[in-house]
């Protein structure tokens, strides 16, 4: 049985809530895995550090929190400081790269790129930022696949807003590929 476990982390109001629900949704519906998502967003809603985890196992999960992150969005420094010392040995690091200036050192590998600068240049809304960092998520992990991970964006937002979502995911999707390779 394999384990795997994102943790999404900024702050509080940059929808990464809503991008490991989003994550979750797409494991779980779309891809028929098992999959949980646990949050923390107490005072942090208001812009201290929050973090959304998920888990995503082929079997059943005992433990719905994460304790070895296999791959680590984080949007901001104050997130990449506080939570990159869970991120396990060969795991992923995806950063903004305009918001976390002092990378860690540790075996694992360092993504960077300017997620909320993409949202909000090359797709035209800032508040999509997190739907580009789920798209770029999912490109780096492989957990789940870009189709089925499309259709949970598009069954999570209103119906205004699905082509900007569209093209937040697919924009966060190349831009990792393409910042990994």
């Amino acid at each position: 049985m394999s384990r795997y476990e994102l943790r999404f982390s900024g702050a509080g109001g940059q929808g990464l809530i809503t991008a490991g629900i989003i994550m979750a949704k797409a494991a779980s519906i779309y891809e028929g895995k098992q999959a949980v998502q646990s949050q923390s967003y107490g005072p942090e809603a208001r812009g201290g550090a929050s973090k959304s985890e998920v888990i995503i196992s082929d079997g059943p999960i005992d433990y719905p929190k994460a304790t070895t992150v296999d791959a680590l969005l984080a949007m901001t420094q104050e997130a990449c400081n506080k939570y990159t010392h869970d991120l396990k040995k060969g795991g992923i690091l995806l950063v903004d790269s305009d918001l976390v200036k002092t990378l860690p050192e540790g075996n694992f590998k360092i993504v960077s790129f300017p997620i909320i600068n993409t949202a909000k240049n090359d797709v035209g809304r800032e508040i999509v930022a997190n739907i580009v960092a789920l798209g770029a998520m999912v490109a780096l992990t492989g957990q789940v696949s870009r189709e089925n991970a499309e259709k949970a964006v598009l069954s999570s937002v209103p119906e205004a807003f699905l082509e900007l979502n569209r093209k937040a995911f697919s924009i966060g999707y190349d831009k990792a590929l393409a910042a990994s390779a």
